[in-house]
């Protein structure tokens, strides 16, 4: 840039010589008379914009740098903070750097973060991934609040899902969060079912009911594998939540709280009647849980394939492609890993 002056007040200056005079010299070249003035002074080569660099008075020297982070991580100090460390220091009579320098140096030097000894962090991995190919193999259950007349206490819906199936295989409302009753809706459904041992895998969260020591301990009695979601994962156990969801948005619901338990074991009894013999469940190609649970839903879908097989021959100007699809959903993942591609994803239809 300073070259670039230098020609330019060499030009002008050619210019005057030759007779023309400084302002159209100026002109000429696009700068006015007085940044020409301003240039011809003395040392107004350099750059005198604001935006120019300078080096400020007060900063620190390398050695006063290095000097902070020696004191930062001297054993007396190494676990405080700066704003701890600074006056520590002048109560000993001693004066390294202000508290923000210590951060700013601190920062820099990737030593802010938390320097106090402590526990490695406990990985927690993801469930393993679990595969169902028919019913009677994966079970997935979670409790539910419902809401009583009495403000702040609830009833507790168990709820028990078949994910291959989706039929609700057991339920039941209780006045408390329990174990001991988690365990015995178990032994019902089992019973129920007819499940031998190590045929069923029930996943859940982590809640106490769940984990509890009468819970396991009656599972390890059946024969029934526990399967946990991680801490604070509701993607973990997503088929409970979702009919949980639909539960609690059907039009049915009620709009004021449950009187009582029979009342609320009324209406869920109803409920599950409609999931399990009349919802048609789209994530299932839209049959019913106990069609599915029973194996009648491969013949169901059949025929409906070849009704439409037929309205396409009888009228094919009005199919642009092919017909819809009516396959049998064969396979239901929970917890699938990320590089494995997934057949089926569950919807709150």
């Amino acid at each position: 840039m300073s070259q670039d002056r230098k020609e330019i007040i060499q030009l002008i200056d050619q210019a005057r010589e030759s007779g023309s005079s400084q302002s159209k010299a100026c002109d000429v070249i696009g700068i006015s008379a007085k940044t020409l003035q301003r240039w011809v002074q003395a040392d107004s080569l350099q750059d005198g914009r604001q935006s120019a660099l300078h080096s400020p008075v007060n900063k620190l020297t390398e050695l006063e740098r290095l000097r902070i982070i020696e004191v930062a991580n001297e054993p007396e100090y190494a676990d405080l903070a700066p704003a701890q460390v600074v006056p520590k220091l002048a109560d000993k009579g001693r004066y390294i750097a202000s508290e923000s320098s210590f951060y700013r140096v601190l920062t820099a030097h990737k030593q802010l973060q938390h320097r106090q000894k402590a526990k490695p962090t406990k990985q927690i991995k993801k469930p393993k991934a679990l595969t169902a190919t028919g019913p009677n193999q994966i079970y997935s259950w979670d409790i539910t609040y419902l809401p009583t007349v009495v403000k702040g206490l609830f009833f507790y819906l168990y709820l028990v899902m078949d994910i291959y199936s989706r039929k609700i295989v057991g339920w039941q409302v209780y006045a408390e969060e329990s174990s001991a009753l988690a365990a015995d809706l178990m032994k019902d459904i089992c019973l129920k079912e007819a499940i031998q041992r190590h045929q069923v895998t029930l996943h859940s969260d982590n809640g106490s009911p769940m984990k509890g020591a009468t819970m396991l301990a009656t599972l390890q009695e059946l024969g029934v594998i526990p399967s946990f979601s991680r801490p604070s994962v509701s993607n973990d156990n997503p088929y409970s939540e979702s009919l949980f969801r639909t539960l609690k948005y059907r039009p049915e619901y009620p709009e004021k709280a449950f009187d009582d338990l029979p009342a609320a074991r009324h209406w869920v009894e109803g409920f599950v009647d409609w999931y399990n013999d009349e919802h048609q469940h789209s994530s299932i190609s839209f049959v019913t849980p106990d069609q599915r649970h029973r194996g009648e839903d491969e013949k169901i879908l059949a025929n409906r394939k070849r009704v439409y097989q037929q309205a396409k021959l009888q009228h094919p100007e009005r199919w642009s492609g092919n017909i819809r699809k009516w396959d049998r959903v064969k396979v239901v993942y929970l917890n699938p890993a990320k590089q494995k591609t997934v057949i089926e994803k569950d919807k709150a239809a």
